[in-house]
């Protein structure tokens, strides 16, 4: 995930030089990493929405940030309109990215591209779900080194978390390292 801030041109550049520069590096890097298989039955219908991010591992793009949340929408022709959204505490402002997603084969499966700069796409690979009822969901880039865990509240259950924290060890993700986001503003 990645941001900008709202509404200034020149952040605008910077940033997108900064996106140009990460999904240059992982362009082709759009399958899952190694071992990981993404969930299946995926239904984009049910994933759509808002999701508040619990926990990420760092990166440059989404430093600082609080109260992150993603937002996705199907749209017309088949892609995914992907808002990122977070708190820059430094800066007292809102930072704001909208990307475009591609399913990478079957829209059955949760492996998805995404691009918030031109032709650049990065993996988006859904690893976990709640097939029941959508309210959880852990996903990996193209890479071991991205990580989310996000869900439709503020908060996960103990059992939830220990859950999806144990999985992602299993998977060889580096849980020690995770961020967790606080998510305690109510004016996003």
């Amino acid at each position: 995930m990645s941001y900008l801030p709202l509404p200034t041109a020149a952040r605008h550049c910077r940033a997108g030089l900064l996106l140009l520069l990460l999904f240059g590096l992982g362009a082709c890097s759009t399958a899952p990493p190694a071992g990981m298989t993404p969930v299946t039955p995926f239904d984009l219908t049910r994933y759509e929405g808002k999701w508040f991010e619990l926990a990420r591992l760092d990166h440059s793009f989404e430093r600082g940030l609080s109260d992150v949340s993603a937002t996705y929408r199907a749209q017309p022709d088949g892609s995914v309109e992907v808002i990122n959204r977070g708190y820059d505490s430094a800066r007292k402002d809102w930072q704001q990215a909208v990307g475009r997603a591609l399913f990478t084969g079957d829209p059955n499966r949760g492996s998805l591209k995404v691009s918030f700069f031109g032709p650049f796409y990065g993996g988006y690979h859904v690893v976990a779900l709640d097939q029941q009822h959508y309210r959880w969901a852990m996903v990996v880039g193209p890479s071991r080194d991205y990580l989310w865990i996000l869900a439709r509240d503020k908060r996960l259950s103990t059992e939830v978390r220990d859950r999806l924290l144990s999985q992602a060890r299993g998977l060889g993700l580096d849980v020690e390292q995770l961020i967790w986001v606080d998510q305690t503003r109510q004016d996003g």
